[in-house]
């Protein structure tokens, strides 16, 4: 590859959803890096997946693929309102671009998807929540807010990302996460 730091391995060999692969030929995603090459294979199988690589090397394309593949790929429970993925991150800058992310790679998806955190939006973001999303992401504690509002629950989630978990460990939220 011209690119050291792409793999040899396509995303198009990962058999991915076609909504799926037409978000990454909009982002202009061909090859995956190495992370990506390693992780989603395993992500795809349903496995658990526990990566660690350097900001910038494609760990977030990686798990929201795994993730939007999953839901895309598997008929929708009853009670269609309710999150099937959720995404935590330690701060709402992260947050928001996980969104942004999210937003291109699953464009074509017809997911439901939003971001909440603190700060600002608070009854926007409640009201959100509540109308239903595919797809959360947002920060522990706004999430456990709502959460313990009941304005959503955790039973139709099929999939829990915590990025950069050792940040939200270190920022006091492994009580609330657990």
């Amino acid at each position: 590859m011209a690119d050291n730091h792409l793999s040899d391995v396509t995303f198009a060999s990962m058999n991915l959803a076609e909504p799926l692969q037409r978000g990454l030929n909009d982002a202009g995603f061909t090859h995956c890096t190495p992370i990506q090459a390693n992780s989603l294979p395993l992500a795809l199988a349903g496995r658990d997946v526990a990566g660690q690589a350097q900001t910038g090397t494609g760990k977030t394309a990686a798990f929201l693929l795994a993730a939007m593949h999953r839901l895309v790929s598997l008929p929708e429970p009853s009670g269609g309102n309710q999150p099937r993925v959720i995404v935590l991150a330690p701060t709402r800058e992260l947050a928001i671009q996980i969104h942004k992310d999210a937003q291109l790679l699953g464009a074509h998806t017809g997911l439901r998807m939003g971001v909440v955190y603190g700060g600002t939006g608070y009854e926007q973001q409640k009201q959100m929540l509540a109308q239903g999303l595919d797809i959360v992401i947002g920060t522990p504690g706004r999430l456990i807010d709502y959460f313990k509002q009941k304005v959503f629950s955790l039973k139709s989630v099929q999939v829990m990302v915590l990025d950069e978990a050792d940040r939200m460990f270190d920022l006091g939220f492994i009580k609330d996460i657990r």
